[in-house]
Formats: structure tokens, C-alpha cells, sequence
């Protein structure tokens, strides 16, 4: 449906999903829908305690919310908890794909094979096996809106992350090709494709001041960017304000990939 919606209501009686929602982009962006008037929102993620704290502050924003334990490169746990959402909330209209883990480090040439395997499995495999369970419930409602988290890695080369750039690349490439293939079921794909953001997993990298001199450098803006500015992005590809979006890969980026 198109149109309007008044501000701060997006998500209005909305059942949303969001993988990786422990921390990060994927905990801005459950609040975020909560605070955007979501019904119920299903939060998943390997850490309990983290997922359990998101559900708990979607709460108290209002939504019914819930976590569910989940290792999203395991189909039976993603599709028990697909099933789980739907039959606890009746439904499935929102999906935020986000669980995913950063890169090595390494050149290409000095990768090892186990890191490649486990980069890819979460980051790729992972949105895979989400989407591939998500559809077909949102189909069966009528339809509904996913996005991905890609990365501005996933949209230009970056050295030291061969694996993770190529696992990125592949959701972009996943997004758009799933896009097309679904939206004649009324189910609409997109994806984000953020910047550094200050995220749990980015801090680890700026434990050496160097390190994030050097990234911010790289941004045009000038400064590093905060969860909840991927997460607006986030909540207006999954509301009906984007009726038209499909297929896409927005970059989130502080002008980046413009440079």
C-alpha cells in the first residue's frame, strides 16, 4: 500500500522480525520500529541476554516483543523461527536481515579457508536461509517488505576483507535477484548498505586510534555514523513509504562511495 503515514508511525500494527537484534544496527533499528508503532516484533540473535535486553526496551516503547535464540546458518532454527513469529504474532509483515559478523583482516592470499567459511555462512548463507523462510510466510498474508544488510563493501572492493566484501557483495547481488523474483507475491526486497557505524563490532577495530583516524578519513562527512541513522533508513525501506523500492541497494554511508 502507498501513501502517507503520519510521522513516527511507519511501522503501525506491523509484525516485524529482526535477525542480529542483540546490539548495533540490529537493536536501533527494533527500537526504532517500536518506537514507529510496530505490534509485535520478534528479535533474534545468538547472544540471549543481548536479544532478551531488546525485547525487554521494545516493550517499553509499546510493541510486544520477544526473543528467540536463534544461529541463522542452521535452517531448522531459521524456520522455527519463522514459524514461531507467525504463529505467536499471527503473522510476518517486516523482515530485518542484519545478523551478520565483520572481516579478517588478511589479503586474500593469507586467509584461511575456515574464516572464509564462517564469513560467508552468516553474512550470505544466513540472509539465504532467512529470506528463503520469510517469503513464503509473508506471501501467504499478502505480501510484505524485507531488507538486508549489505555494506558499502558490498557495493566497492576493500582491501583486507576479501571474504567479507565477497559475502556483502553476495546479499546485494542475492537482494536484488530474490526482489524480482518475489514481488509478483507482493513481497518487496531491498537492501542497506552502511557505512563504518559504531557498532560493537567496529569498536573492536578502533581499539587502535590509527585505525579510526584512517576510516573516518574515508568518509566525506567527516565523522563515523551512529546505528540509528542506518536504522531510519532501515524502517522506511520496510514501510509503505516505499512502496515503489524494489530491488535495491541504498548506500548509508556519509558519502563514501560518492568520493
Amino acid at each position: 500500500m502507498s501513501g502517507t503515514v503520519p510521522a513516527g508511525m511507519r511501522m503501525r500494527g506491523k509484525v516485524c522480525l529482526v535477525t542480529g537484534g542483540g546490539s548495533g544496527i540490529g537493536r536501533a533499528t527494533a527500537l526504532r520500529m517500536a518506537s514507529e508503532g510496530a505490534e509485535a516484533i520478534v528479535v533474534a540473535g545468538r547472544r540471549e541476554a543481548e536479544i532478551k535486553d531488546t525485547a525487554a526496551a521494545c516493550r517499553e516503547l509499546g510493541a510486544d516483543a520477544i526473543a528467540i535464540q536463534t544461529d541463522i546458518t542452521q535452517e531448522d532454527d531459521v524456520e522455527r523461527l519463522v514459524r514461531t513469529a507467525v504463529e505467536r504474532c499471527g503473522r510476518l509483515d517486516v523482515a530485518f536481515n542484519n545478523a551478520g559478523i565483520g572481516g579478517s583482516g588478511f589479503p586474500l592470499a593469507e586467509e584461511e579457508e575456515i574464516a572464509f567459511d564462517e564469513i560467508v555462512s552468516i553474512n550470505l548463507k544466513g540472509v539465504f536461509l532467512s529470506m528463503k523462510h520469510e517469503i513464503p510466510a509473508m506471501a501467504k498474508n499478502g505480501g510484505g517488505a524485507i531488507v538486508n544488510t549489505a555494506s558499502v563493501a558490498g557495493l566497492i572492493g576493500e582491501p583486507g576483507i576479501s571474504s567479507y566484501s565477497a559475502s556483502k557483495h553476495g546479499v546485494v547481488g542475492l537482494t536484488r535477484t530474490a526482489a524480482l523474483d518475489h514481488i509478483s507475491q507482493g513481497v518487496r526486497i531491498n537492501a542497506i548498505c552502511p557505512g563504518a557505524t559504531r557498532t560493537p563490532l567496529l569498536e573492536k577495530w578502533f581499539q587502535d586510534p590509527k585505525v579510526e583516524e584512517f576510516v573516518m578519513a574515508r568518509h566525506p562527512i567527516g565523522r563515523i555514523g551512529d546505528p540509528l541513522e542506518v536504522a531510519r533508513v532501515a524502517v522506511f525501506l520496510a514501510s509503505d513509504e516505499a512502496s515503489f523500492v524494489v530491488g535495491q541497494a541504498w548506500a548509508v554511508d556519509g558519502g563514501l562511495t560518492a568520493a
